[in-house]
């Protein structure tokens, strides 16, 4: 059965991030290539990956393809993060995403409230690289603070299970 990752702040080819992010990492060599690998020790040839922002520090699609997809197992969609100079306009800033019955929003940014939040759905995001604590059912996918791995959807759901209920929660609520 396909499995669902996410994840975020890769950072790929981005030699400031290992300074910034206080990342163990020798130089972005070893970085990128450590990534990779942690990223294909989890997600299998046909699962799929949401990347929530910040993927590579480059110019062109055809460069991250060339670069880094080609190297990584898997199907992959993208949320545009404040780095992501090679994504157009067709990479959204918000995904939303169905799960069974769960509704998923993708976002680079944290948010105290988002579509469907009423209802405890989930938010993920990145951007903050593990400094800052989510607001209800939102969590920090980042590779920061996820040793510098995807996070499967059962991971999520499990995380969630931890967190309190989102602000404006109201239970028995008709949509």
């Amino acid at each position: 059965m396909n499995k669902l990752f996410f994840t975020a702040d890769q950072h790929f080819n981005h030699h400031k991030i290992i300074e910034y992010a206080n990342r163990p990492f020798e130089n972005i060599k070893e970085m990128d290539r450590i990534l990779i690998k942690n990223h294909n020790s989890v997600v299998g040839k046909n699962d799929t990956t949401i990347h929530i922002g910040d993927f590579a520090f480059l110019k062109s699609f055809k460069e991250v393809k060339l670069f880094y997809l080609s190297k990584m197992n898997g199907n992959h969609k993208f949320v545009r993060g404040n780095h992501d100079y090679w994504a157009d306009k067709t990479i959204p800033t918000i995904l939303d995403v169905k799960v069974d019955k769960r509704k998923i929003v993708c976002c680079h940014y944290s948010m105290n409230v988002w579509n469907r939040s009423i209802y405890n759905e989930f938010h993920l995001f990145g951007h903050s690289h593990g400094t800052l604590t989510g607001i209800g059912k939102s969590f920090d996918v980042g590779v920061d603070c996820n040793n510098f791995t995807p996070v499967s959807y059962d991971q999520v759901v499990e995380k969630m299970k931890t967190l309190p209920n989102n602000k404006g929660y109201k239970e028995n609520y008709e949509s």
